[in-house]
């Protein structure tokens, strides 16, 4: 018995020794380790990494930017749900412990001295938020330490919801996921709030081995860890029986939801994305920026169907170039092997990859994958004669077979219409193209296509490319040439020219495009059939100089510009932005806006950091600075009002002879839209390496390029308003739909004259052929010194065939 008491005595001391020693060492070592803790008050305030999104002016998500997806979530927006099933999973006693479950790291200890390994490692909510903030992944004693401390420090200092919710919006949940917001919308595409019950439960099954326990990588163990969940939810009370049973007899559902943009402008998020990284560096990808931009989605679909409805028509006129790659389809007979074989084919501008499988007279079956394959008929397949060169087809096709044979990769697209499918063989086109739409009135970007695939090729056409405008350009020469008391009735001669300079190795010896010279020719009459050497007369009379005082009020950069004649058939290299910028001053009433995209930026607290404040066309402005009014009672304290670059009288005069181009001119085509407040212009450069429409309505421009990237020529016929307008009128069909006309209002000191069509002069009372004509007041012709048809008309041909000289 004494010997007995004796033991409990040595125990007793030795325990209390081992107390003394164990809290001393824990002393030791919070000293020793304090000094290296992190503050926690930087949780109070602590910036998640959210990605940067991009959105329409309606509010359509367009593109999202960053690494890490996700969504941050206040702690009441958390349904009790899903905060029940990540206490089952993670750390039951979360709400009762100090930050530190002792019960817990006893277990952890006598698991260690059982097996001598560590498999449970005791860590709470709060010790994983501890790890998570401020500890690297190593695992040591010495960081188990520092863990416990930090976990202690933090419950000290945070509330347990505060906690919580730090922990479900940090926590990395597979698949580029972090917090529970994200990891809804990776695995199931939904918002937290409806989430069913299993699916809260495999999402919350995820901590413990985001890899392995991942419900798209390992479907089998998601499941396996998913029931636990529930299990342990039951076990606790958290749910019933009966939710139980339904969530645990739930099949798996999860698949890979990545953020899909509403809108497809990818050249114009790149754009946005680009800007941003400006402003603000590598933290745009992380600080949770959302930036809402100018773009229109209803015009930027119009405009992505429109470029590339006009590449591939351009691309079928001049035949197929042959197949992608052939496989022998003897030797890989199944259509799993036929699957691999896709596998690396992305669909480009809407054309989908598909494998020939067998060949008929008139038709052709194709593959597309995942057990799924379609008829071709012969309306089709016909169009598809072989390509020669720039110029010229091979024979018209008699039978399939003699385009297509069994193993062909190809390209198909589908044509639905009234509720059918017309599928047609198909090819990428190797032209490329552009379009960009602009608000006149303030130099917004409405819709930007840069290419006929981005990631095909990211490089932007709109912005990147820069290109001869050719006769595009002329409308600035017009334009400078009735500041300078030229009127829509002036006549010039188009007669051949030779223009001789000393740093060209030949003189240069420009013509029509029709090779005929028409002689004396109206301006109005000049710009509508596009006569090169009318224009090239009137800037010599204007000088060189004044026109690119002109080009600078249009916003060009006369260093971009060539300063010698050439000039006049736009020699010099623009981006279709430019045209856009340039074209919105004869749309606006004569003013110079800035081109813009971003209407504002909201950081990650839905603060708005930066509010654009763009140059407004404003005429009440104008006005009130003649009368003495301040522009902010005018146009309001956020809005720059744009200056005005041309006359109202330029402007009206300009539009004028611009409708006519669309009336009775090189855009004749776009008489189809029905519309009477159209203007523009095609362009067309040398051996058709570049076609050009630049169109407008008063509160729409549109710009549309069409070349090869390699500025090899595009083929005969195939100028501007060929290869370009169809685009445009595609385009300005959706963009004008239900849009009322908007009558061209002739401003103050304008008069219309009865003229003669031959001269230019006033006609007689008598005159059976007069046409009338609009002048500025001082410009008016008074009389008709000569007799009614005496001159060339500028509407047949006449001979001119002796060259003059410019030097």
């Amino acid at each position: 018995m004494k010997r007995l008491i004796r033991l409990i005595k040595i125990g007793t001391i030795f325990a209390c020794f081992s107390f003394i020693a164990g809290v001393l060492t824990l002393a030791a070592a919070y000293f020793y380790i304090k000094p290296g803790l992190p503050s926690v008050e930087s949780l109070r305030d602590v910036h998640l990494q959210v990605p940067l999104r991009i959105f329409s002016r309606d509010r359509r998500l367009i593109a999202e930017f960053g690494e890490k997806r996700r969504v941050p979530l206040s702690y009441g927006e958390i349904p009790d749900q899903m905060v029940m099933a990540f206490l089952a999973a993670e750390d039951d006693r979360f709400f009762q412990h100090p930050g530190v479950d002792y019960k817990g790291i006893l277990r952890a200890v006598l698991k260690l001295v059982q097996s001598g390994h560590r498999r449970q490692g005791g860590s709470t909510i709060t010790m994983q938020v501890a790890r998570n903030f401020f500890l690297t992944p190593e695992r040591t004693y010495i960081r188990k330490f520092r863990e416990i401390f930090l976990a202690l420090r933090i419950e000290a200092e945070l509330e347990k919801q505060d906690i919580f919710e730090l922990y479900l919006n940090k926590i990395y949940l597979g698949h580029r996921a972090y917090g529970v917001g994200a990891a809804a919308r990776v695995y199931y595409g939904k918002r937290i709030d409806e989430l069913s019950l299993s699916e809260i439960a495999t999402i919350a099954g995820l901590p413990k081995a985001p890899s392995s326990n991942n419900p798209l990588t390992n479907p089998k163990r998601a499941i396996e860890r998913r029931n636990y969940v529930l299990r342990r939810m039951q076990k606790l009370g958290f749910i019933k029986p009966n939710e139980y049973n339904l969530a645990v007899n739930t099949p798996a559902t999860a698949s890979l939801h990545t953020p899909e943009p509403e809108i497809e402008a990818p050249y114009f998020a790149e754009m946005v994305r680009a800007d941003l990284v400006q402003r603000f560096g590598k933290d745009a990808y992380t600080q949770g920026y959302q930036v809402y931009t100018t773009l229109d989605s209803r015009l930027q679909k119009a405009a992505n169907d429109a470029v590339r409805r006009a590449l591939i028509a351009y691309d079928r006129r001049h035949g197929f170039r042959g197949v992608e790659q052939n496989f022998d389809l003897v030797e890989a007979p199944t259509e799993q092997q036929w699957d691999g074989f896709l596998s690396d084919q992305k669909v480009v501008g809407g054309l989908r990859p598909g494998l020939v499988t067998q060949v008929f007279e008139r038709s052709v079956t194709v593959y597309l994958g995942a057990g799924r394959s379609v008829d071709i008929e012969w309306g089709g397949l016909k169009w598809a004669r072989a390509y020669v060169n720039k110029n010229r087809r091979g024979s018209a096709l008699k039978v399939a077979g003699e385009t297509l044979v069994v193993g062909d990769l190809i390209r198909v697209q589908n044509l639905s219409g009234e509720g059918e499918s017309h599928w047609q063989l198909a090819q990428i086109p190797a032209v490329e193209g552009a379009l960009v739409s602009v608000d006149p009135n303030n130099g917004a970007l409405l819709a930007v296509v840069g290419g006929f695939d981005f990631y095909n090729s990211k490089f932007n056409r709109v912005t990147q490319a820069k290109r001869q405008p050719g006769s595009g350009f002329k409308a600035v020469i017009y334009s400078a040439a009735l500041d300078e008391g030229y009127t829509a009735a002036s006549l010039i001669n188009d007669a051949p020219v030779v223009f001789d300079d000393p740093s060209l190795e030949s003189a240069w010896r420009p013509e029509n495009y029709s090779g005929k010279f028409f002689g004396p020719t109206r301006l109005r009459f000049a710009l509508t059939k596009s006569r090169n050497l009318v224009s090239i007369r009137l800037l010599r009379a204007i000088g060189v100089d004044r026109a690119l005082e002109q080009a600078e009020k249009f916003g060009f950069d006369p260093s971009d510009l060539p300063h010698n004649l050439s000039l006049a058939l736009g020699s010099g290299v623009v981006t279709p932005l430019q045209m856009a910028m340039g074209y919105s001053v004869l749309a606006n009433g004569g003013y110079q806006v800035k081109s813009n995209f971003i209407e504002h930026i909201e950081d990650g607290q839905r603060k708005v950091v930066y509010q654009a404040s763009p140059l407004r066309v404003c005429d009440d402005c104008m006005l009130g600075r003649k009368e003495g009014l301040a522009t902010e009672e005018l146009a309001g304290p956020l809005q720059q009002v744009a200056p005005r670059v041309i006359s109202p009288g330029n402007h009206y005069l300009m539009n004028s002879m611009m409708q006519d181009v669309i009336k009775r001119g090189t855009g004749r085509k776009a008489r189809v839209l029905g519309r009477n407040d159209l203007a523009g212009k095609t362009g067309t450069t040398n051996d058709q390496r570049d076609a050009w429409f630049n169109g407008f309505h008063p509160d729409l421009v549109a710009i549309v390029w069409v070349g090869f990237d390699s500025s090899k020529p595009l083929g005969r016929g195939e100028v501007g308003g060929r290869a370009a307008l169809p685009a445009w009128i595609d385009f300005m069909k959706v963009a004008l739909k239900d849009v009322p006309e908007h009558p061209l209002q002739m401003p103050p000191g304008m008069v219309t004259v009865r003229i003669d069509p031959h001269t230019g002069q006033r006609a007689s009372v008598d005159q059976q052929d007069a046409i009338f004509e609009v002048f500025r007041a001082e410009n008016a012709p008074k009389e008709s010194p000569l007799p009614a048809g005496n001159a060339g008309d500028g509407s047949e041909p006449t001979a001119f065939d002796t060259p003059e000289e410019i030097f």
